[in-house]
């Protein structure tokens, strides 16, 4: 009997056909907006959790400029009214819980190989034993060719992997000559890709050089600290701006500095993607309403010109039940299709902005297929189809036979 609804149903709804296919693109609009953005803003939050993974959950990051982490103290520290010194960075050293730190200088600055001339960020880093160390345990900060910088080393560079190879007309390769502000730089190293287009096209020389090229002094833009092995972050963290505060006589809350660990930045993104994604359900969500309207207006339609149809059936035994179940099939119908054309289609969006993310560096991004995504959309679509035909369908079902056989 059910499978003879179903028959009845699909029947119904070929016989108008444009009507129908309207009717599913309200449903396909709203699930392909929301499989498509929610796979890619999914596949973003879990880039950004394996970059700092791939820091460390042991890392203390310590870098001028009052705020929390919100992207308004840059890099380089440029737009940043207060700055740290060598003797920030010694401070940081000294204070209980810390294992390493080291201090790392940068700006941007010119570059020039085989007569072509770009910019792109030069970090200055110590050539001593814990800068090596720091290497050592920080996964993005692998040396896949060449070395790391020497004690003593001067006019010595470590290129980004996209610098390397995508950077210039031509590839850097070992023992190559660039030139950096107009000086002759030797590369002994290239780093190994790490998919983040930030350290794929940075350039590193020897921390006292760098700051003879920008005319830095003892100045240093980011502080990189290890923790302790067994040790709370979040309390070594708090330890060093108690310290940092002692140092630059600052009082609590008015700090001219940000101390953050690797879980307070992971905790950060996420809570920016948390909010982009309810927008993101919420936009797509009116987008559902629209196409659940759309079904009830078709359905109410249906019934209207399927009167006399009706009454028919309820004069030869049909029931109630049985035209309630009919109508719930056919809006079902309508949103279950519009759900998997929408499913399939953001899936395909998502992994076209994948590959294109790729072409242009971003090989971090990937879009996350979750069954849950998948399912959840599907069983949504189609439960907005069914109780979009609610209404309708109890309408049908009402129809006295004697009134609905005489309908015109």
């Amino acid at each position: 009997m059910i499978f003879d609804y179903f028959i009845y149903s699909f029947n119904s709804i070929k016989s108008r056909k444009l009507r129908s296919w309207m009717t599913i693109i309200g449903i396909f609009i709203g699930i392909f907006a929301v499989v498509s953005l929610l796979s890619l803003s999914d596949g973003l939050k879990n880039a950004i959790n394996s970059q700092f993974e791939s820091v460390g959950a042991d890392r203390v990051i310590a870098r001028p400029g009052g705020g929390d982490f919100s992207g308004s103290t840059p890099v380089t520290g440029d737009l940043s009214i207060s700055k740290f010194f060598d003797k920030d960075v010694d401070v940081i050293k000294k204070t209980r819980g810390v294992d390493l730190a080291i201090g790392i200088f940068i700006k941007i600055g010119k570059v020039e190989f085989k007569d072509q001339l770009k910019y792109f960020n030069i970090g200055g880093v110590s050539t001593g034993a814990d800068a090596q160390e720091m290497v050592d345990r920080t996964d993005f900060l692998q040396i896949g060719e060449g070395r790391f910088f020497k004690e003593g080393d001067r006019y010595k560079a470590i290129v980004g992997y996209s610098m390397a190879n995508d950077g210039y007309s031509k590839e850097i390769r070992l023992r190559d000559t660039i030139f950096i502000e107009g000086k002759a730089f030797k590369v002994v190293g290239i780093f190994e890709k790490s998919g983040n287009p930030v350290n794929d096209n940075i350039v590193r020389i020897p921390l006292d050089v760098s700051r003879e090229l920008f005319e830095g002094g003892d100045e240093v833009s980011t502080v990189m600290a290890v923790v302790e092995k067994g040790l709370d972050p979040e309390g070594v963290a708090e330890n060093i701006r108690r310290e940092l505060r002692n140092h630059r006589n600052v009082d609590e809350d008015e700090e001219d500095f940000t101390v953050t660990t690797s879980k307070q930045l992971i905790q950060g993104f996420n809570t920016i993607l948390n909010v982009v994604q309810f927008v993101i359900v919420g936009i797509a969500a009116i987008s559902l309403l629209v196409g659940g309207i759309g079904i009830m207006n078709t359905m109410y339609t249906s019934v209207l010109e399927r009167t006399s149809e009706i009454g028919t059936m309820k004069a030869i035994g049909a029931r109630n039940k049985d035209i309630v179940i009919i109508f719930m099939i056919e809006a079902g119908f309508f949103g279950m299709v519009g759900g998997f054309a929408g499913t399939a289609l953001g899936l395909l969006m998502s992994k076209g902005v994948e590959f294109g993310a790729a072409q242009a560096g971003f090989d971090i991004l990937k879009a996350s297929f979750s069954p849950f995504l998948i399912i959840g959309a599907l069983l949504f679509s189609f439960l907005v189809g069914c109780v979009s035909g609610i209404f309708p369908a109890m309408k049908a079902a009402k129809l006295n036979p004697v009134d609905a056989l005489r309908y015109e």
